[in-house]
């Protein structure tokens, strides 16, 4: 039995491919074809020097590099960028998987000096890799501070709402099974933006970098939704762009618990149907 896995669908030729597999059904194996995600590598350089490759489902990577950027500590603001685009071969065309970031000089002085090995860890970002070498809360708490005690109160109700949004607009994720997603509402559960990507971690950055494109940052006023569980480094996003209430379908690790708690955030697990668990700070939740 021949198949072959090289045609993309007409689903989403960017995000989407038809491979050929041997389903079995009890006893019986039949060819049939089923729809995989895509992942690919993208390069992340500053000014066309490379800084990193990423593995990530390709879409809104112009809003990925940003994100990424923002979540690095290499930038602060939308105003640190000049401009974001798709990086140019020899010939001048466009080179697909390759965007350059291009900051202003006082920014970009900045970023080497708080970074003077920047473009010497050349690193490569796997699909569930967050703030790479950024290990301890004590670091990230100095680095950014925490929220601020605010007068924010979201009624409990509006969180069993979110999930059902979400998961409308995983187009992609209801023919692959194979993506995770990040949605970032307002304080009254409606879902502002959503993003699928192989990796948590990018899905996130990619709503992090639409809003500093679209000048919408930071999130203070926002929730954010993530469709699996809630790491360490998710949290350390959601900090950076200063979102007060970070939600998840599945359970949040011990260091997410903890980072969440010293850096204010309002941190929920095990979203489903009317039921949810609040580990940090409950204070923010209201029963009407």
């Amino acid at each position: 039995m021949t198949f072959s896995h090289s045609w993309r669908s007409a689903l989403d030729p960017q995000r989407v491919m038809e491979a050929g597999v041997v389903h079995w059904q009890d006893e019986h194996a039949l060819e049939a074809a089923e729809y995989l995600t895509m992942e690919e590598p993208f390069e992340i350089r500053l000014a066309h020097q490379s800084l990193a490759v990423i593995m990530r489902t390709p879409g809104h990577d112009e809003e990925l590099a940003l994100g990424f950027l923002l979540t690095e500590g290499i930038i602060h603001t939308g105003y640190d960028v000049l401009s974001v685009a798709n990086d140019e071969d020899e010939d001048g065309l466009p080179l697909e998987n390759v965007v350059t970031v291009m900051l202003r000089s006082v920014t970009q002085q900045s970023a080497l000096q708080a970074h003077p090995t920047i473009f010497e860890r050349h690193f490569a970002v796997s699909a569930s890799c967050g703030l790479c070498g950024k290990n301890s809360i004590a670091d990230i708490l100095q680095a950014v501070p925490r929220l601020e005690p605010d007068t924010l109160q979201v009624p409990a109700s509006i969180f069993y709402t979110l999930s059902d949004q979400l998961r409308a607009q995983q187009a992609v994720f209801r023919h692959t099974g194979g993506l995770h997603a990040a949605g970032l509402y307002n304080l009254q559960g409606e879902l502002l933006l959503s993003r699928e990507d192989i990796g948590r971690h990018n899905a996130v950055d990619k709503l992090i970098g639409n809003g500093l494109l679209q000048g919408f940052f930071p999130y203070r006023e926002h929730i954010l939704l993530v469709s699996g569980r809630t790491s360490f480094e998710i949290i350390q996003k959601a900090l950076l762009a200063r979102i007060p209430f970070v939600t998840a379908i599945s359970a949040p690790s011990s260091m997410a618990v903890e980072l969440a708690d010293k850096g204010g955030i309002t941190l929920i697990g095990f979203l489903r149907d009317h039921s949810m668990n609040v580990y940090t700070h409950p204070e923010r939740i209201s029963q009407e």
